[in-house]
Parts: structure tokens; sequence; C-alpha cells
């Protein structure tokens, strides 16, 4: 006779979550390429943006050799917006699961984001050993600022993703708006400057920006000679924080309207 297996919520729902998790991994790496694509693409656009760089400061920039300077910046804004692109599409892209009791939008975030993070830690550490081999040298000053930088980029990138994911479900249009608002990101969050090569009279315009301040608090804790000019990790934490309050506060007030619209 057949046994029945009770499962509580918290254990149905992270069996939810690894079953989309599983999915995301099929249809992401569904190509040819598959996960080596993930990393070509990165490598080669930080060799181009790292020589064109280097023509500007001779290889090292404020302490820190340019290869790294550039691929810390490159690296974490392609993160932030695969994540937030990814869960702004979750709900949109696995409506047709929502029809089963135990699948909730937010399992469908969460699952795309997590498949992001592990994604950017592999090729993270692929980078490292490319760096290796072409003798270049590897170093974290400070491993554990270094991880709760990516934690707190990731959680404002899967909070503000999921504040879109509930807009798209009430306007189409929404997602035509988060393309013209994540367009700019990638020029005014220190991918390929520093706030150190900015006069401080005009650092205002810039310090707004909790992007900004993880790339650069990221450099800080890989190289600590690098300084935290104008950056503050409360200033991120607040940000994170205060983003997935928001995002959760939104989520439990909208969900089953959205997902039935």
């Amino acid at each position: 006779m057949a046994s029945i297996i009770k499962r509580n919520n918290w254990q149905v729902w992270k069996d939810v979550i690894f079953a989309l998790f599983v999915r995301e991994i099929r249809t992401g790496f569904n190509d040819k390429f598959g996960i080596a694509w993930a990393v070509v693409n990165p490598v080669a656009f930080i060799f181009i943006l790292s020589f064109i760089r280097g023509r500007m400061d001779g290889g090292e920039t404020h302490t820190i050799p340019t290869f790294t300077f550039i691929a810390i910046g490159f690296m974490l804004i392609q993160f932030f917006l695969e994540v937030l692109g990814g869960a702004a599409s979750s709900i949109k892209k696995n409506k047709a699961l929502f029809a089963f009791r135990q699948v909730q939008p937010i399992s469908s975030m969460i699952a795309s984001a997590l498949f992001q993070l592990i994604v950017k830690i592999f090729v993270f550490i692929c980078i490292g050993i490319i760096m290796y081999f072409l003798g270049m040298e590897v170093r974290i000053d400070n491993p554990i600022a270094f991880l709760v930088n990516i934690v707190l980029l990731w959680s404002i990138a899967l909070s503000i993703g999921c504040l879109f994911a509930l807009g798209i479900c009430y306007v189409q249009e929404t997602a035509k708006i988060q393309t013209i608002l994540t367009r700019p990101l990638f020029f005014i969050s220190g991918v390929f400057f520093s706030l150190q090569d900015i006069p401080k009279e005009y650092w205002h315009y810039f310090d707004w920006n909790p992007i900004l301040h993880a790339i650069e608090l990221t450099r800080y804790a890989v190289y600590q000679s690098y300084g935290n000019s104008a950056v503050s990790e409360l200033y991120l934490s607040m940000f994170a924080l205060i983003s997935v309050f928001i995002a959760l506060s939104c989520y439990f007030i909208t969900w089953k309207q959205a997902i039935s619209r």
C-alpha cells in the first residue's frame, strides 16, 4: 500500500521554486552555445572596454588593474539588468503554471533571480581562472563585503523586477517603460568610469544611484587601496531594505488580481 507523504507549506514552496529553477536552466541554455555564451559574451566586452580604458590610464585605474576595474563594473550592471529583466517577465512567461494552486508568481520571480545569481557566480569564477592563466593578479581583500554587495544588488534588482512584473500585468506598455528607464544605467553606474574621475562638485548627480554604490564598494572590497569616496554601504543596504519592503507590500496586495487579468 502506497504511503502518503505530507508536506508543510514551506516544503511545498521550496519544491516549487526548485522545479521552476530547473525549468529556467533548461530554457536558459537550450541553444548550441549553452552556458559557454554566458562566459564568452561578458569576457569579450570586458577585454574591449578594458583595452579602451587602458589606453587612457596605462593599464591601472586608481590602483586597480584596468581589466579588474572594468570586469567588476560590467559584470555587476549586467547582473542587475538580467535579474531585473528575468523577474519582470516571469509572471507573463509562467502564467499558464499559475493554474496550479501551489505555484505562485513570487516563486517564479525567485527562481529566475536565483538562476541569474548562480550563473553570474559561475562567470565570476571563470573570469578569475582566465585572469590567473593570463598572469593577472587575482585577489579579494574583503570577501565578505564582496558577497554582501552582490546580494544587496540582487535584492534591489529582484524587488524592482517584481514591481515591473506586477505593472506589466495591468498595463502591457510598462515593459517599454522598463526598457527606457534601464537603458541609461549602463552609462551612469560607473561601469567605465569612477567617481574619482569626476570633480566632487558633480558627485551629487551620480551618487543617488545604488548600482553605482554597489560597483564602487565592490571595487573597494577587491582592492582596499581603491577607497570608498562618496559611496556608502549604509545607503546601499537601506535602499535594498526599502526596495524589498515596497515590492513585497505591492505584491501581497495585488498579485491575485494581477494574474487574473
